[in-house]
């Protein structure tokens, strides 16, 4: 399972560009050691028992009662038959449940998959089948359980575990919640398959602790975190133990100005999302803080959360920094307490920052990575020159080089232009069960190729240039132009499909659909979004629809997006 990174393979102490002018403080060199994931919960149990862990709308749980609840879910788990190896899936919100189930899978040597509320019936049958879930859990609420109860009416999932999302709230919010929202509640023992559903409070023996399980943290899975990769066919990045732990600590190390046991972490993007996973949750245990946790973002909720809860970090994309920067009430509330934020999923305009910081007297650091790395690669300096455009310089231990785009076996020269491949502990050993398409997105000496094209300068800064992959990233996530069109595709009434990323304000990027219609139809753009609608999640619908006769093709008659992308921008010039 063991991918070894390029520096197993170097010196002790090799030398980088950017080594001399690395951040004061933090030693690129110093090793990592190898422990199991989990431990970064247990750690801040032993030692910040008291402090708060969660504070979810309100109800606050210190690390003590979150280490508990770890403890009794993960014996549950272990009654329920869950097994070394065996893959779980969290079909959640951001939530205590969340943390929860995430660490106790962990325990007991399970593999947590992440799933998206938001998926369609196929996306999510597609991941169940291709993962191999034995076991989902999510929440009463009707909109998570009517899916999970089709795909095991269908035969495709065995069973779920149905937590109580009442019962997650403050006493009276719960009560309120149970008497004005009944009808968002779920009714499992009403269901058609209710032998396979799982009542959450069945299962737990209070004060229970689990049975000790082997990790052994290099070579057994955490986490597959399912990403399109380079290619836009779902796959599941294989991470170890050591992968997402090496990874919490790196960002740790890369900000030694946060003070463990005094930080408060706003948890607003998606847990299920590798990047909120690790920078958001993993990241705050690990330096033992709060989690100050929203289901989903909404603008005014969030805002009012800044200036109640006073988190002083916030990882966020550029999509939530705009947000608030173009929210006419923002300047109302106080939002003085964050120190520090990170932005990741998409490039960060410096004017972005620049707004963000005035607005706030925080730092806003830009980062750069991927899921196939846990998924930190880079970052720029918490405190130093900020340079517009660049993603920083690597990680602690990680090694970014630039390869030649016809011969990735080959390093360019400093300046040139190359696809960044990584190594470091971070990086994944694989995609699960894909082994071509794993021998592929390495190079012969084991970096990592991510499909970016990038330059470094003489400090050993990168900035990106440019992509290999036919890739749309929106609102941080990424869109792949052949899933969207492949859904298009299935329409009766369309010939020929062609999709790209056109600029957004909001989202950054945002997909638009080229059609050609068959001979004697006509559609309208209505017509073909509720086609979409049951196929593509809300964040892969096409932002704009043209109908055109023809579509432009290359001389070999394959479709061609060139032509389409420079019709745009030129529409940006006029």
């Amino acid at each position: 399972m063991t991918r070894p990174d390029a520096l197993q393979k170097s010196a002790d102490r090799p030398s980088f560009a950017w080594l001399a002018t690395y951040p004061e403080g933090i030693d690129w060199h110093e090793p990592i050691p190898e422990r199991p994931l989990y431990a970064l919960i247990d750690d801040a149990v032993a030692s910040h028992p008291e402090i708060i862990c969660t504070n979810f709308l309100g109800r606050k749980q210190t690390y003590q009662q979150i280490g508990d609840k770890v403890n009794e879910a993960a014996t549950a788990l272990q009654k329920l038959g869950i097994k070394k190896g065996m893959r779980v899936g969290l079909f959640l919100p951001n939530s205590p449940t969340y943390v929860v189930y995430y660490f106790a899978i962990l325990k007991v040597g399970g593999i947590v998959v992440n799933f998206n509320p938001l998926y369609t019936h196929d996306e999510l049958a597609f991941q169940v089948r291709d993962s191999g879930v034995e076991l989902m859990v999510t929440l009463d609420l009707k909109t998570l359980c009517d899916k999970l109860e089709t795909l095991i009416a269908e035969g495709i999932l065995p069973r779920a575990i149905i937590a109580s999302f009442p019962g997650l709230l403050p006493g009276t919010k719960a009560a309120l919640f149970k008497l004005f929202k009944a009808r968002d509640l779920a009714r499992p023992l009403a269901s058609p398959v209710t032998d396979r559903l799982i009542i959450e409070a069945d299962v737990l023996e209070r004060g229970s602790r689990p049975d000790p399980v082997e990790i052994s943290p290099r070579e057994d899975l955490a986490v597959l975190q399912y990403t399109g990769g380079t290619t836009g066919t779902p796959k599941g990045a294989m991470l170890t133990h050591y992968n997402v732990y090496a990874n919490a600590e790196q960002i740790s190390r890369w900000a030694p100005h946060l003070v463990t046991g005094q930080e408060r972490f706003l948890g607003v993007l998606p847990f299920f999302h590798v990047f909120a996973m690790t920078v958001v949750m993993n990241c705050a245990i690990r330096k033992a803080s709060t989690m100050v946790i929203l289901p989903r973002f909404e603008l005014m909720a969030a805002l009012k959360l800044i200036q109640q809860a006073k988190p002083t970090v916030m990882p966020a994309v550029p999509t939530l920094f705009n947000a608030i920067l173009n929210c006419p009430q923002a300047k109302k509330f106080d939002l003085s307490s964050l120190k520090y934020c990170l932005s990741g999923g998409a490039p960060l305009p410096i004017t972005v920052k620049e707004q963000f910081e005035a607005l706030t007297g925080c730092s806003v650091v830009e980062g750069y990575g991927l899921s196939e790395a846990a998924p930190v690669v880079t970052a720029n300096a918490v405190q130093g020159p900020v340079r517009a455009g660049s993603i920083g310089m690597p990680l602690p231990l990680t090694i970014v080089s630039l390869r030649d785009l016809e011969d990735p076996s080959r390093e360019v020269a400093q300046g040139e232009k190359g696809e960044v491949c990584v190594s470091g502990p971070q990086v994944m050993p694989g995609y699960w069960q894909r082994p071509d398409e794993t021998a592929n997105v390495f190079t012969p000496d084991g970096f990592l190729r991510t499909g970016d094209v990038a330059r470094m300068d003489a400090d050993g800064m990168f900035s990106i240039e440019d992509r290999i992959k036919d890739l749309i990233i929106c609102s941080g996530y990424n869109v792949y132009p052949r899933q969207v069109e492949d859904a298009i595709y299935t329409h009766p009434k369309v010939a020929e499909v062609t999709v790209i990323g056109i600029p957004d304000d909001y989202r950054g990027e945002a997909p638009k659909a080229f059609i050609k219609l068959k001979a004697g139809e006509t559609a309208t753009t209505d017509e073909i979004l509720a086609h979409l609608a049951q196929k593509l999640s809300r964040i892969e619908l096409p932002a704009q629809i043209e109908f055109r006769d023809e579509l432009p093709k290359t001389m070999i008659g394959k479709l061609s997006k060139k032509e389409l992308r420079q019709a745009e921008m030129e529409k940006l010039k006029s």
